[in-house]
């Protein structure tokens, strides 16, 4: 038994979610900072490590038209880093807004921690891809 893990790959932070041992829930685990890298690498190498993971998704934000931008080569770059684990990317276009919107749904003030919104993010992302997997 295994779970997945889900990265928001941010300029700044990296939002952290997880699945269940049946692969049907995402939680919310944490977010770190992006830099140093080898620093947030090994951060979730351990993370992966104590929750038996053994698939990465990787939100990639493309354009609205499909194409790549910087932001999702940087993610394809910093994904490209991340060695031992099968990485899958997954569409997270509008997932900071819909994270947004779950939040104040939820009545949680992110706006002094963005962090949150990295979490919640992490969270659609892993929903997205565990929902196609069923």
């Amino acid at each position: 038994m295994y779970k997945v893990m889900a990265l928001d790959i941010g300029t700044k932070r990296i939002g952290i979610a997880l699945s269940d041992y049946l692969l049907m829930l995402a939680t919310g685990h944490s977010y770190i900072n992006r830099t140093p890298e080898d620093k947030a690498l090994d951060v979730i190498y351990k993370i992966a490590k104590e929750n038996h993971v053994e698939k990465i998704v990787v939100g990639l934000p493309l354009n609205m038209d499909g194409t790549k931008g910087f932001q999702a080569k940087d993610c394809e770059e910093f994904a490209a880093k991340i060695k031992g684990f099968e990485v899958i990317f997954e569409d997270e276009r509008l997932t900071s807004d819909t994270a947004e919107e779950n939040l104040r749904q939820k009545k949680i003030d992110f706006k002094k921690d963005k962090g949150l919104v990295d979490i919640e993010s992490a969270c659609i992302i892993l929903e997205q891809y565990l929902s196609r997997k069923i």
